[in-house]
């Protein structure tokens, strides 16, 4: 008698099985420097196995699987960056991820091994995996180098996606800009590039300012943007007829983020609208994946989620909002405007 399940093609289930150990396999590349030891050009094994202090068996398999995985090249003997690693894995890129890949390997792998825990008690993981509840920036950032090249990381990340977003509307009858939990001003900078008219200001803690007017000076706009520091659950907001919140609201519950929708809408003028830059999912969640994932990583690090348009609409009409649309991307943000 034949098993119908013979049929099934095993292939997802492998992928998955697998799928674990290409990101390994990239995070632990990034960290052992060998990106940037192969950015003043081509080397051998054995010499790249000397620049970056490794057994030459062990860096031999770990090389070999990031050219398989089209993050490096290897011919004539030698290995070296494709577009993808000198664009995003090197520290040296003004595009660089790799802030963000640290932070993923050390902190975030972590969170994800207690993943069932966070689902059984809807909860982060933080008092779990490493004893206390946070705030991250404490404990992960102690140097200023750490925190410069966490919020690099950011700022390529940004930079793939905040173009999208200040497309999505044609935001052009807006006059001044301020984009809470700005960073590195990423998203400011795209908007005043794009609308030759518009002002900005970067509304962030302390601490992210310094990058932020590093990157801003080097920026054809510097002229239009303000930086001001403060905590936007608690100091004054900034004037402004639009206001902007780049991946803030999934970190949070839906309680803190009406009440940070609240203070922004009752500091808009009349015909005044927040953007608010996230990835979507479909209202019946069936997808797309990079949100699910996202979703899943809010609950292991934070106390948000990735919410459907729908659910956005809901808060937003809840402090008064009206108008309120939502325009997907082909970026890993999308964007939703909401107008008073």
């Amino acid at each position: 008698m034949n098993d119908p399940t013979s049929a099934v093609d095993p292939g997802l289930v492998l992928d998955l099985l697998e799928a674990f150990r290409r990101s390994k396999t990239m995070f632990a590349a990034v960290e052992l420097g060998v990106f940037d030891a192969l950015e003043a050009g081509p080397k051998s094994l054995g010499e790249l196995a000397g620049a970056i202090g490794a057994s030459t068996d062990g860096l031999e398999r770990l090389v070999d699987a990031c050219v398989g995985l089209r993050l490096l090249d290897w011919a004539d003997g030698r290995y070296a960056n494709a577009p993808a690693a000198a664009t995003y894995l090197t520290k040296s890129s003004p595009r660089r991820l790799t802030g963000y890949i640290r932070y993923s390997n050390d902190a975030m792998w972590k969170l994800w091994a207690n993943l069932e825990d966070a689902v059984r008690e809807g909860t982060h993981r933080w008092k779990q995996t490493y004893g206390w509840d946070g705030p991250i920036f404490s404990h992960f950032f102690r140097t200023e180098e750490a925190k410069r090249e966490f919020l690099m990381g950011m700022h390529g990340f940004g930079l793939i996606s905040s173009p999208h977003v200040v497309a999505a509307f044609d935001l052009g009858r807006f006059e001044r800009l301020v984009d809470l939990g700005g960073a590195t001003g990423h998203l400011v900078i795209a908007a005043c590039e794009r609308y030759q008219d518009l002002r900005g200001v970067i509304f962030d803690l302390p601490d992210a300012l310094p990058l932020a007017s590093e990157i801003v000076a080097a920026s054809s706009v510097a002229d239009r943007i303000e930086i001001v520091g403060g905590d936007f659950f608690v100091d004054s907001l900034p004037e402004g007829d639009l206001y902007s919140l780049g991946r803030i609201l999934h970190d949070w519950t839906e309680e803190k983020c009406v009440a940070l929708l609240g203070r922004i809408y009752e500091r808009l003028p009349a015909g005044g609208a927040v953007l608010i830059a996230e990835k979507l999912l479909l209202d019946d969640k069936s997808g797309p994946r990079w949100a699910q994932m996202q979703s899943l990583n809010m609950l292991t690090c934070t106390e948000g989620k990735e919410r459907t348009l729908s659910e956005y609409v809901g808060l937003l009409r809840g402090v008064g909002f009206k108008d309120v649309e939502g325009r997907r991307t082909d970026a890993p943000l999308d964007a939703v405007l909401a107008r008073k």
